[in-house]
């Protein structure tokens, strides 16, 4: 069983072990994150570390594992890339394929609010690999992104202690708060552009942002 697994391994490792378990949510995307995060809560609750130890080490095994996407993705390219995300289990293509397009529209912004849709922080780091965004920004919004719902999802674990399961039944709807705030923010983003081109502002001709290589 993945949380008995998840437990063990942070009981024995302590911080990296939890930093190891985060990591592969980013490199295998079916690992849900919202279940390994209040593990590493529940760990600190029971002392194996403290919370800020936690913390630094769920988000340094999320960094970790997306510089690692983000690296692959520079690596392979697109067309390998979507090969390779094809061969993963229970993962669609089609997931690759939306988050490259959201990246395509919002550029760097698309990073840090990727780090916070479930499936979407799995991939984003891949067409930010392959389109070769700046590093050290990369870095950065990756690193925020995660912090902000490593601290959600392992704050509630440390609370709740033993009864950390129950972040689980609730993280569906936080997950479809965050979408919806995500299709509408993209909905504003479409209404202010096709404005502009009503306008005839010239800078609404060009729809997709740059991205910051």
């Amino acid at each position: 069983m993945l949380a008995e697994w998840a437990v063990d391994l942070m009981e024995t490792l302590g911080g990296v072990g939890a930093a190891v378990v985060v990591g592969l949510d980013n490199l295998f995307p079916p690992i849900p994150s919202e279940l390994v995060l209040p593990l590493a809560g529940f760990s600190a609750s029971k002392g194996v570390f403290s919370l800020p130890a936690a913390l630094l080490w769920t988000t340094l095994g999320s960094v970790a594992g997306a510089v690692i996407v983000y690296f692959a993705g520079m690596l392979l390219g697109r067309d390998r890339t979507r090969r390779l995300v094809a061969r993963i289990p229970l993962v669609n293509v089609t997931d690759f394929d939306k988050t490259e397009a959201w990246f395509t529209r919002h550029g760097t912004k698309a990073v840090f609010l990727g780090r916070m849709v479930p499936l979407f922080r799995s991939f984003i780091s891949l067409p930010a690999g392959v389109e070769r965004m700046n590093f050290p920004h990369f870095l950065w919004l990756t690193t925020l992104g995660s912090l902000i719902w490593n601290t959600i999802f392992v704050g509630a674990g440390y609370l709740l202690g033993e009864n950390w399961h129950r972040v689980e039944s609730y993280a569906g709807i936080f997950q479809k708060l965050v979408l919806a705030a995500v299709a509408i923010a993209v909905l504003l983003f479409v209404v202010i552009r096709l404005r502009q081109r009503a306008k005839g502002d010239p800078e609404a001709t060009v729809v997709l942002p740059r991205v910051r290589r």
